[in-house]
């Protein structure tokens, strides 16, 4: 397993549970697992970069993005291939050089393009067997955070990444 140039991420079903809870109110909420951030900062301390690509478009998703200080967020995304497509040719990559762990049918298309793809363990069969590792955390429970920590871990970077953590905390 190559060291991809970019990673790509869907929202709904890998950092959340894929439940959109509704109050009496019409207020929309989003149960986000914090370990998934451990992920987005090991990418960030090893400067590789990060894309959110998700079919939703909920000020939600946009909030945790910015807290995240994701620099390549698309919300609202039906053609998730031609999204990614541009920017890998804005980060001068292929599709081959991408990492992209996604759950549903609207992911299949690019898990079947890029040089690494991924499920969370409770997307559906279908999807799983499409893809080249399954993690063994569900969507919303730490998934993302697992895939980014097997890829890193595949090419001895994992051990890098703590230790760029450590020195980060200890020089402030």
């Amino acid at each position: 397993m190559a060291l991809p140039k970019l990673v790509i991420t869907d929202i709904d079903g890998v950092w959340t549970d894929g439940g959109m809870y509704y109050d009496q109110t019409g207020n929309e909420w989003k149960k986000f697992n914090t370990s998934d951030s451990a992920g987005v900062l090991f990418l960030s301390l090893l400067n590789i970069p990060f894309a959110i690509i998700t079919g939703e478009d909920t000020e939600i998703v946009k909030r945790r993005a910015e807290k995240l200080k994701v620099k390549h967020l698309f919300m609202g995304v039906k053609d998730k291939i031609a999204v990614a497509t541009k920017l890998c040719e804005e980060l001068e990559i292929t599709l081959d050089e991408v990492a992209y762990i996604g759950d549903d049918i609207n992911d299949i298309l690019l898990l079947e393009k890029v040089g690494i793809s991924a499920a969370p363990a409770n997307a559906p069969t279908y999807i799983k067997n499409k893809v080249d590792l399954v993690t063994e955390t569900k969507g919303g429970e730490g998934a993302f955070r697992e895939f980014v920590e097997i890829v890193l871990e595949n090419n001895n970077l994992l051990n890098k990444a703590l230790f760029l953590y450590e020195s980060s905390i200890h020089h402030q």
